[in-house]
């Protein structure tokens, strides 16, 4: 088997045993299941399908027998089993299943392992999960067939609905966990240059069938049209505002807004995301204590739905704990669906539904120097860049501008000093302290003026992005 073909679908897709969406579906869910792991892992490779697996899991899948095979094949790859009758139930429910088992597994730290590993269930079995998080099992490819008369355990099931995964490289090796626990993405093979994803060994050659099933769904969304055509009459009446307006003017009004504001809102535990602004500036909250048991439902794992409590899911993934604390929330597009999991004493729901999700990160703190730029530390990234919160050092409103300059006013150039561009703004004082940074795209001007004691520098056309400073709630 040619281990190495991932997408070698053209001509083929008329003889699927499985759907295009399913496919996705299932490789998303790995891969959000297996960057989510805990402990941490180290050297946990992303995943891919592979057509081969998938013929090969389409050959047993018809047979109906329900047990793993065909043998000669499981000496080189692994394979989860499932299988249903009844209601319609998605192969990620299947794939979820087997994650859970995770409730009955202890990992195993290298100092731990014994011909026992992976095998450390507390319950019946769990060889399932510890297939589906195998670092090193970095392709997949399943296959569903509907059996009309399957013995499953002794008794004959009426069109079972058999789903087989097929994995390699072959996971479950006696005498080894499942995966190095670590800092995510610190012990990945050199194969992947450095890349990480979502908490995955990763490179940007490596291809799954996204890019394919995006191209097949495609024909399936006939509804934009409508949902664009309502809206056009409306530009309308905004027409003849534009000869009042110019081009420049959507930059005033953030110029305008005061600097002296604070980029952290504070918000309640139960506070979701969707009920929030949406801006660059509505991206860091500051969370009470003792969320742990209050209200505030929770969908996903690493991946949130917006419908989500901000803080609590923020304990869930173990930025912060029942104390509070400031979080950073990045948005994300629309996923198909979010995973349940139970960390760090709440436990999350599963949504097979797509909505907008977003994660949480922890906001760190870095001292720095008089001459330190967003440009260093933080640059502007699309759609948005989270900066560590900023602690700066006495005297540096008389550091000379030659060495740390100040660029603009309200929005600098990221190359201007943060800590002497904070003072300007007025958001510290000389004698320093702490800042909260706000990474913006580029500007096409930037206008000096002396304030606070600093003369800044105007400038056109400067190269890089721009930033805002804000002040930090004692």
């Amino acid at each position: 088997m040619d281990q190495n073909s991932t997408s070698n679908t053209t001509g083929n897709r008329n003889r699927r045993a499985i759907r295009w969406s399913d496919r996705e579906e299932i490789v998303l869910l790995h891969n959000k299941l297996r960057g989510s792991v805990y402990p941490t892992a180290s050297n946990m490779e992303n995943m891919v399908w592979d057509d081969e697996l998938e013929r090969s899991a389409t050959h047993w899948a018809e047979a109906c027998h329900w047990d793993h095979g065909p043998q000669d094949l499981l000496m080189s790859i692994g394979q989860n089993l499932a299988v249903h009758w009844g209601r319609y139930r998605s192969p990620a429910f299947h794939v979820q299943a087997w994650y859970d088992e995770v409730k009955d597994y202890t990992y195993p730290y290298p100092h731990e392992c014994s011909p026992w590993c992976p095998e450390r269930c507390s319950g019946p079995m769990c060889t399932h999960y510890t297939q589906l998080v195998w670092a090193t099992t970095s392709r997949v490819g399943c296959a569903v067939h509907v059996c009309p008369r399957m013995n499953v355990w002794g008794e004959i099931w009426e069109n079972a609905v058999y789903l087989v995964c097929n994995y390699s490289p072959k996971g479950n090796w006696i005498g080894e966990a499942p995966y190095q626990h670590g800092r995510p993405c610190s012990q990945c093979p050199p194969s992947y240059g450095g890349g990480c994803r979502n908490n995955l060994c990763y490179k940007d050659s490596q291809r799954s069938e996204t890019e394919d099933m995006n191209e097949v769904e495609r024909p399936q969304v006939p509804l934009p049209p409508r949902t664009t055509a309502k809206p056009a009459p409306k530009p309308k009446p905004s027409a003849p505002k534009k000869p009042v307006s110019k081009l420049n003017i959507p930059k005033t009004p953030s110029s305008k807004t005061p600097s002296s504001t604070n980029l952290v809102q504070n918000i309640k535990c139960e506070t979701r995301l969707r009920d929030k602004c949406r801006g660059a500036t509505c991206n860091r909250y500051n969370c009470p204590a003792n969320c742990l048991n209050k209200k505030g439902k929770v969908w996903g794992t690493l991946f949130y739905d917006v419908q989500s409590s901000i803080c609590r899911a923020a304990i869930h993934f173990g930025v912060i704990d029942n104390n509070g604390g400031v979080v950073d929330v990045t948005r994300q597009d629309k996923f198909p669906f979010f995973v349940k999991a139970t960390k760090n004493g709440i436990e999350s729901s599963s949504k097979f539904k797509p909505g907008n999700a977003f994660v949480v990160a922890k906001v760190e703190e870095m001292t720095v120097d008089c001459y330190t730029t967003v440009a260093e530390i933080c640059p502007f990234k699309k759609p948005l860049s989270h900066c560590p919160r900023i602690s700066c050092p006495i005297n540096c409103k008389n550091q000379p501008s030659s060495w740390s300059p100040v660029i603009g006013n309200n929005i600098y150039a990221d190359h201007s000093s943060i800590c002497r561009a904070a003072i300007h703004a007025g958001v510290i004082k000389a004698d320093g302290g702490f800042v909260d940074v706000l990474p913006l795209d580029k500007r096409k001007k930037y206008i000096g003026i002396l304030k606070n004691g600093i003369q800044s520098e105007s400038q056109s056309n400067v190269d890089g992005g721009s930033f805002r400073v804000f002040a930090v709630r004692e």
